[in-house]
């Protein structure tokens, strides 16, 4: 995993070799083991930079980038992994090539000099990388199928310039005066964070995953090259068969152990749930020698310590414990924004940040159980979504005026049913699949928000066409609301946060159940495999019967959660107030203070839970304050 940066500049840009420098600078923590940059002419007189920070994974010695062939007139900067490397090396041996070094990155830029844009098709693994072309005079970008690996883009009348982070593009001359986008403040208002394309800043925007694109004679267009496989209704409903178990394992198995190829040490993040537990076991198939670490929260009924310690000693890992409190959060809140050039949208982060530094002193690379719910359907709403219709059947004033009333005045250890009737209550299923994991639905948007968008033109229709929302509309509900998951939330959220909390402690994440390989066998399988009756994620836990301890397998589903609304209440009271109403804030002025207000209040003083909003919107006032 690395940092990569480069422009393609005509004569009115600023951009030069010190530009470049400071664009490579701003992400030393993504690559602290070496950097690159090549300067190249193209025949138009316009100038192309690549630029790369590395951090060693495969090849530590070698494998230099940017990684050039003069005689091919190609230039690569690539940032990931390619799993099925030596795979695709033995294609092109067939094929005449000769190699020089045992990498994936001579493999990519093999395999563009043989397959052209194609290459991207046959890549299995996690990738961002930009390729110049001087034979076609053109510079090739490719971003992975889930978007694992980030790519940020800039287009002006200067020209072209890509980035793996925010940051770096902000070392632009071009760019030293930000403007903030106020359409993506106001989808992150809803969503918690910012849908892509979109970046809270105008100007820059993300490459969508599965896309690739060309920048070429001053244009650049793009291609979606692999659509995740839910996107689809299946042409007919598998049958269920009795070697579905098994294969699945097979399937899963044969990702991890792709993924553990490596020439430095490495290890697993262990929750204790069903996800991590089940990575781990697998892992220790291939490697008696496993490393682990996990984290907990001084309060005791948050924390999961003693389940990974279950794991840990039932596969004689070697294990790792953290433990974290509010004074942390305080602490790392405002660098972690920083890291992360966007709201730190989880108050997860901070802990997956710390146990990514305890995790660097002694490995590089971690195997997560990241993506497995947006895969399998793991979360609560997997099973209530099936619900909205025939529950939006019953008369009005019996949902709105009876069950929603006394649902809301049930304590907080109600938490999810009373998430469940507030957002099956929401009628359009596009606003309801954002409100489920977001902060506001949009009548309560429209309540605390001052600001207002004018419609783009369009706006519905275009929606309908672009991901998450385009899906089959002969899917059903669980296919529909896992493509939404896996293009949205999966993509701009987690996997974002995945990337930058780690990288900011420079070691590299790997996630098994992204495999796209595997997610397509996924999605080949009845829907009761993963989401049967009120069991989420079924097939995962038949196949753990063989794997890990019942304990783990029989306990509920509980998540990453930090106790943030107690600290909001005692320890963090203060820093909340002050960000939010104090007179220094920056982003007070987007809402109505006496809404904005009385919802503070609320949760300080226990008469409701806001957590989530209130950290969405500490979050949002760090930003403004770091780069409005």
């Amino acid at each position: 995993m690395c940092g990569i940066a480069g422009a393609v500049s005509n004569s009115r840009s600023p951009m030069n070799g010190e530009v470049l420098d400071a664009m490579l600078e701003s992400m030393l923590h993504r690559g602290p083991d070496g950097r690159g940059t090549r300067e190249l002419r193209a025949a138009s007189g316009e100038r192309v930079f690549l630029g790369h920070r590395r951090l060693a994974i495969i090849d530590p010695d070698g494998a230099r980038q940017p990684w050039c062939d003069d005689e091919a007139q190609l230039a690569l900067t690539f940032n990931g992994e390619i799993y099925n490397f030596r795979e695709l090396r033995m294609q092109l041996v067939a094929c005449g090539y000769r190699f020089t070094r045992d990498s994936d990155t001579e493999v990519l830029l093999r395999a563009y000099q043989q397959w052209g844009e194609k290459v991207v098709e046959k890549l299995r693994g996690m990738f961002a990388f930009a390729i110049w072309d001087g034979k076609r005079q053109k510079l090739f970008l490719a971003r992975d199928r889930f978007g694992e690996k980030p790519l940020f883009v800039h287009e002006d009348a200067t020209g072209f310039h890509f980035a793996s982070e925010i940051k770096a593009l902000l070392k632009l001359p071009q760019l030293a005066q930000r403007e903030v986008d106020t359409r993506a403040v106001w989808d992150y208002l809803a969503y918690r964070y910012v849908p892509g394309p979109r970046t809270l800043l105008k100007g820059i925007r993300k490459l969508p995953p599965a896309t690739c694109a060309t920048w070429q004679d001053g244009r650049l267009t793009e291609r979606r090259y692999w659509t995740a496989p839910d996107r689809h209704a299946p042409k007919q409903q598998p049958s269920p068969n009795g070697h579905a178990v098994p294969e699945f394992l097979e399937r899963l198995d044969e990702a991890v152990k792709l993924q553990m190829v490596s020439d430095v040490p490495f290890g697993a993040f262990l929750s204790g749930g069903l996800d991590s537990s089940t990575i781990v076991a697998l892992m220790t198939r291939h490697n008696s020698k496993v490393k682990t670490f996990s984290v907990g929260f001084t309060e005791g009924a948050y924390s999961e310590l003693e389940y990974a310690g279950v794991v840990a000693r039932h596969f004689g890992t070697d294990h790792h414990e953290l433990v974290v409190d509010s004074k942390d959060l305080i602490e790392h809140l405002p660098r972690l924004v920083a890291f992360r050039d966007a709201p730190v949208t989880e108050p997860s982060d901070i802990p997956i940040y710390m146990l990514s530094k305890e995790a660097s002193k002694s490995v590089k690379m971690i195997l997560t159980g990241e993506g497995s719910d947006e895969v399998l359907g793991g979360y609560p709403k997997h099973v209530f979504e099936r619900f909205a219709q025939p529950y939006q059947l019953m008369p009005g004033f019996i949902r709105h005026g009876l069950i929603q009333p006394l649902t809301q005045s049930l304590p907080y250890g109600f938490r999810r049913a009373k998430i469940a009737i507030t957002n099956l209550n929401i009628e359009d299923w596009r606003e309801r699949y954002a409100r489920w994991f977001g902060a506001l639905s949009n009548a309560e948007r429209d309540e605390l928000a001052r600001f207002r968008l004018q419609p783009s033109p369009g706006a519905p229709e275009e929606a309908e066409i672009l991901p998450p929302f385009d899906s089959d509309p002969d899917n059903s509900t669980l296919r529909r609301i896992l493509y939404c998951d896996q293009t949205s939330w999966l993509p701009d959220n987690l996997l974002e946060r995945g990337d930058r909390m780690t990288m900011a402690a420079s070691i590299e994440s790997r996630v098994p159940f992204l495999d796209h390989v595997f997610a397509e066998h996924v999605s080949r399988l009845p829907d009761s495999y993963r989401v049967n009756g009120m069991k989420t994620k079924w097939i995962l836990r038949q196949a753990g019967k063989s794997l890990i301890p019942q304990k783990i397998l029989e306990r509920p589903k509980v998540g990453f959660r930090v106790p943030v609304n107690k600290w909001f209440q005692g320890p963090m009271k203060g820093y909340l107030k002050d960000h939010l109403q104090g007179q220094s804030s920056k982003t007070r002025h987007y809402f109505d203070t006496q809404v904005l207000d009385r919802i503070v209040d609320d949760h300080v003083e226990g008469r409701q839970n806001h957590e989530k909003l209130l950290w969405a919107l500490l979050n949002l006032e760090i930003w403004h304050r770091q780069y409005a």
